[in-house]
């Protein structure tokens, strides 16, 4: 192989490395910014590949410094026209591979929060028709210690149902002293048989944001039945409206994920 050929393969296996580098850190910093969900990599892997880029711009700049040492024994007369023109080629094609990789990053994400979305839809419809009898019990609200306990029981057996639900919140609308409020039962917020204290709608107030309260207000005012879906950061939830003969209450599924991919 003549030194010509070297310095362009040289050229070559540097050009590749720093671009490899520069893509992997701009996709990098875009996930951890914008919170996507894409690739199925947690920090460990993402550390070991950084460490790995960093000693490809190593190696690329070892392989820069031998092109040009090469370049000087090289015959370049006739190619630097050439290569002046495949310079700039190379500078658009690299320029256009950041907005590529900017649709292939939000698309995955979009994807999967859809996939999610409908995944988790379908697991609580299941889960509800399952447990029917079980289900119908969450129906018959009255703030009491029965119904606190047998709610904890009820959800406890639905979020084993699906892996998909680990946490499930029954939600109801009630007042306290004249005060429209938002209540929340958990699986884990049963009552002791032998405790004599009378529990307070304080200690099951549910925290909701604005948007949620508008929601809520809609399905037990306005008997709305829509649901409500949303994901952010590895956080996945989907308000659920459930009724018979009359009466309703709202199922709040949730589900938390460390990373998130577009097979999941």
């Amino acid at each position: 192989m003549n030194a010509k050929k070297i310095v362009r393969l040289s050229n070559i296996i540097g050009i590749i490395s720093i671009l490899l580098l520069v893509y992997w850190v701009f996709t990098f910093i875009t996930i951890e910014v914008f919170g996507l969900k894409v690739f199925r990599k947690n920090m460990t892997e993402t550390f070991y590949l950084s460490v790995l880029g960093i000693l490809a711009l190593m190696s690329g700049s070892l392989i820069v410094n031998i092109m040009f040492n090469l370049t000087r024994i090289a015959e370049k007369d006739k190619e630097e026209v050439l290569q002046k023109k495949a310079g700039k080629f190379r500078i658009v094609a690299m320029v256009l591979g950041f907005p590529i990789i900017l649709v292939v990053l939000f698309g995955g994400n979009y994807l999967t929060s859809i996939k999610k979305e409908k995944m988790l839809v379908e697991s609580a419809k299941s889960i509800l028709e399952a447990n029917k009898t079980n289900s119908d019990k969450l129906l018959d609200y009255n703030f009491s210690k029965k119904y606190i306990n047998e709610t904890a029981n009820v959800l406890e057996i639905l979020s084993k149902t699906d892996k998909n639900f680990p946490n499930v919140v029954v939600l109801v609308k009630d007042t306290i002293k004249e005060t429209p409020v938002f209540l929340g039962f958990q699986a884990y917020q049963s009552i002791h048989s032998n405790d004599t204290i009378k529990p307070a709608k304080t200690g099951y107030l549910y925290e909701t944001t604005k948007e949620e309260r508008e929601y809520l207000n809609s399905i037990f005012d306005k008997n709305s039945n829509e649901l409500r879906y949303s994901s952010y950061d590895g956080n996945y939830e989907l308000f659920y409206p459930y009724k018979k003969n009359g009466k309703r209450i709202v199922l709040y599924f949730s589900e938390q994920q460390r990373y998130g991919k577009l097979g999941s």
